[in-house]
């Protein structure tokens, strides 16, 4: 018998079509699976269009009425596929990491660098690929599709902005590829009953990227605005020390109000130690902050605002940072 897969449509360029503006997504869920026609000999497909959004324009609002699309549908389907613009699509994966927890069916994002209507488009062998990943026996949890990759969805981050070999998984192996129409499994997640689902988030989470000689009162504005601050150092996680930058007495300020710190690197690969250098360690050892390690933006953000939705308390908080979900802290 034939695995049903829902397919979800947001949007995104796959589903766009060139406009005097540029590309806007125009093609519909419907017309979406047509371009790919031996999807439906390897499964029964259904198909339904819950927004149509370049993902720039992506919201937390959007990630719950994805997130509530696959809640409402869950038992009548054995996997979905979501069709969604690449921008931001590292960041509803992870999000949706967050939301769906310990899928033991799949959940497939993918998309595509060009539209599906193209001549030399990526986006109907994505969308093809998402569909055998979606009906493997050995797919489970929230993963990211693209150009024969199967990458965990809090692990991945787009890497080009216009070839087809558009992401990476950072700091962590491909869980599969999928290769001459076959999956080629490599890491095997253990498969739970059923999922946990949460459909609450926080947006009040905010990332600041430092730059040499940018001082404290950058940060105390980002603190003013948000209920937790992710603040992007140097190397293994160093932040400027000293009265010249002042960040010292920003975050002693903001610490007293309860607000969330976490502390990051701006390098892409071998994630944080802020025990290595003074300029980290001082930092970590006078306050009661948070360091995301492995972890990338994208992970530490939504985790983020899935956390604070979920808990004020400072040791739940930090119970669950530090509570692995999805591959998104490792080592």
């Amino acid at each position: 018998m034939k695995k049903k897969i829902l397919l979800i449509a947001t949007g995104g360029t796959i589903a766009s079509q060139l406009s005097s503006d540029g590309l806007i997504p125009e093609i519909k869920a419907d017309a979406l699976v047509k371009f790919v026609p031996e999807i439906f000999h390897i499964c029964d497909v259904d198909a339904v269009q819950i927004y149509n959004i370049d993902s720039t324009n992506v919201t937390p609002k959007h990630w719950i009425t994805l997130a509530k699309t696959i809640k409402d549908n869950y038992d009548k389907y054995d996997g979905f596929v979501v069709c969604h613009g690449t921008d931001t699509m590292s960041y509803t994966s992870a999000m949706l990491s967050y939301l769906i927890q310990h899928s033991p069916k799949p959940i497939v994002l993918t998309g595509s660098q060009q539209p599906i209507d193209k001549e030399d488009t990526d986006g109907r062998i994505n969308l093809r690929d998402s569909f055998l990943y979606a009906t493997s026996d050995t797919a489970s949890d929230v993963v990211i599709v693209f150009q024969g990759k199967v990458i965990a969805g809090t692990r991945a981050k787009k890497v080009r902005t216009k070839s087809y070999n558009a992401f990476t998984s950072v700091d962590f192996p491909n869980l599969a590829v999928i290769r001459d129409g076959r999956v080629i499994q490599y890491i095997t997640t253990p498969k739970t009953d059923k999922p946990e689902f949460y459909l609450d988030v926080n947006e009040k989470v905010g990332l600041l990227t430092l730059t040499p000689g940018q001082k404290g009162d950058i940060l105390d504005a980002y603190f003013q605005c948000n209920d937790a601050v992710v603040l992007s150092g140097y190397g293994t996680g160093g932040i400027p020390e000293g009265d010249y930058y002042g960040f010292y007495d920003v975050i002693t300020r903001w610490e007293k109000k309860g607000k969330t710190l976490v502390v990051t690197t701006q390098v892409q690969q071998e994630g944080s130690d802020m025990n290595v250098y003074r300029v980290g360690r001082g930092l970590k050892n006078r306050f009661d902050l948070l360091e995301s390690y492995s972890m990338t933006y994208e992970s530490i953000i939504t985790k983020l605002m899935w956390i604070l939705a979920q808990t004020k308390d400072d040791d739940k908080i930090k119970e669950l940072f530090y509570r692995a979900v999805n591959y998104d802290l490792i080592g």
